[in-house]
């Protein structure tokens, strides 16, 4: 069990880590009025995950710690959905309804056909 959860804090850290930082490049070039940065990661996190669970139903991927790092610890660390949440919220305060239909739009369509692709990528 420890060294699962060992596992799962690695994934968290290296995920989080390049959350953080791709967020932060892409949104250093953009308006702060949309969260381009969360968005791209979200549907980054949503290809990876889809192509993870794929390789792993294909067999290619079948060491339970690497599943534990790559889906619970990578991809919970690298996506967003708090930080979505949030800043869903905070585009509800600031009255910017168009911005927020366009990224709860984007992030759920854009975000389902990547983990599709990620995964049908593998399964074939």
């Amino acid at each position: 069990m420890l060294k699962t959860l060992l596992f799962i804090g690695m994934g968290s850290f290296t995920g989080g880590v390049l959350r953080y930082l791709i967020s932060r490049y892409v949104q250093n070039f953009l308006t702060p009025s949309f969260p381009l940065g969360t968005l791209l990661v979200n549907i980054l996190g949503c290809f990876a995950i889809g192509l993870f669970y794929g390789l792993f139903e294909r067999g290619n991927l079948m060491n339970p710690n690497l599943k534990m790092f790559l889906t619970v610890g990578f991809c919970g660390g690298f996506t967003t959905f708090s930080t979505f949440m949030n800043e869903n919220f905070q585009l509800i305060k600031d009255d910017n309804f168009f911005y927020l239909s366009l990224y709860v739009g984007l992030s759920l369509f854009v975000g389902f056909i990547m983990l599709y692709l990620g995964y049908s990528l593998v399964k074939q």
